[in-house]
């Protein structure tokens, strides 16, 4: 490990391998971690989408943690679902709401200061598991799910009626994320191999890019260029590609030695994008050093990592979660 390698005349050290800033313990495998949009006065919080028994049968829990400046990472609130949860976003309008995404097909808005332990509200129409959600950062006012019965919904929290409904993939959908800089365009991914790009004025996809040959698990757009986009695979693979060409990737990043379940691009530099695997990693990446892309791979995890996000609030720390049972904070 320690043993330096050459490539051509470049002498590359290993990644780095950056030991946890902050862990805690979780009563279920967790799915889903994203730290809270909005500035909170001692550290950070985030929301965390739990499942019982991997998420195949039984209950979910929405954990609300608070990370404070001294790394402790301590309980806030906990809400039990009586399905699994697979998935959770924070509003972009309203601190407290977050919702998340369950295996009964429903997505459920919570008040992380509630003390009923109910929901808010229950948005009720997939007809299978709802595998992923995200607020729309651009304005805020809407949400988008996805789910394994191979189509995309549009909502709006005062309704518990869908505003738009999507489909064309040919298989369940792991994936979806907006464009940051549009109102309107998302992007999905799914396990017929295919990432495709949506504007909520057409009823069908603006463009289909035959990204991997086996399921694609997770995608991401760049925050900075509009036209950057990223997808990960059971092939273990990351490609990076421009949606104005399709036909091939730009990159291809190669490090993990299972499926990428998530991957995230940084909120403060446009050329680093984080992933976590099936092979219970870690891992930070600069897409514009080709030779060595790979800066650091953290491997504290003992089973799968499968939820990621970046804090943007500060430069390269991530959290993760995983079927370890464990939330972990990196400095990376």
């Amino acid at each position: 490990f320690f043993c330096y390698l050459v490539l051509g005349t470049k002498m590359a050290a290993p990644p780095m391998s950056p030991l946890p800033f902050a862990h805690a313990p979780l009563k279920h495998h967790g799915y889903s971690v994203k730290f809270s949009p909005f500035p909170h006065p001692n550290g950070f919080r985030l929301a965390v989408a739990a499942s019982q028994h991997f998420g195949i049968v039984g209950n979910g829990c929405l954990y609300i943690l608070q990370l404070l400046p001294n790394g402790q990472l301590t309980q806030v609130a906990m809400f039990d679902t009586l399905n699994s949860l697979f998935d959770v976003s924070w509003s972009e309008q309203h601190e407290r709401h977050v919702i998340a995404s369950c295996g009964d097909g429903s997505v459920k808005l919570f008040d992380v200061e509630a003390q009923t332990g109910r929901p808010l509200r229950v948005f009720h129409e997939h007809q299978q598991e709802v595998y992923t959600i995200q607020w729309n950062q651009k304005v805020g006012d809407t949400f988008l799910s996805a789910s394994w019965d191979q189509t995309i919904k549009l909502w709006s929290p005062d309704s518990l009626q869908s505003l738009g409904t999507w489909a064309g993939h040919e298989y369940c959908i792991h994936s979806v994320c907006w464009d940051p800089s549009s109102p309107s365009r998302f992007l999905s991914a799914s396990g017929d191999g295919t990432l495709r790009v949506w504007d909520r004025g057409m009823p069908t996809p603006a463009s289909t890019i035959i990204a991997h040959q086996n399921e694609v698990l997770c995608c991401d757009w760049n925050k900075y260029d509009e036209f950057i986009i990223a997808s990960g695979s059971v092939d273990r693979s990351i490609k990076i590609w421009d949606i104005r060409k399709g036909a091939a990737p730009m990159d291809t990043l190669h490090g993990h030695n299972f499926g990428v379940r998530r991957i995230c691009f940084s909120p403060h530099n446009e050329s680093i994008i984080a992933s976590c695997s099936y092979d219970m990693t870690v891992c930070l990446w600069d897409i514009v050093k080709p030779d060595i892309p790979l800066i650091a791979r953290a491997d504290k995890h003992s089973e799968f990592v499968v939820g990621l996000d970046f804090n943007m609030f500060e430069e390269n720390m991530l959290a993760s979660c995983g079927w370890d049972e464990s939330v972990f904070v990196w400095k990376m």
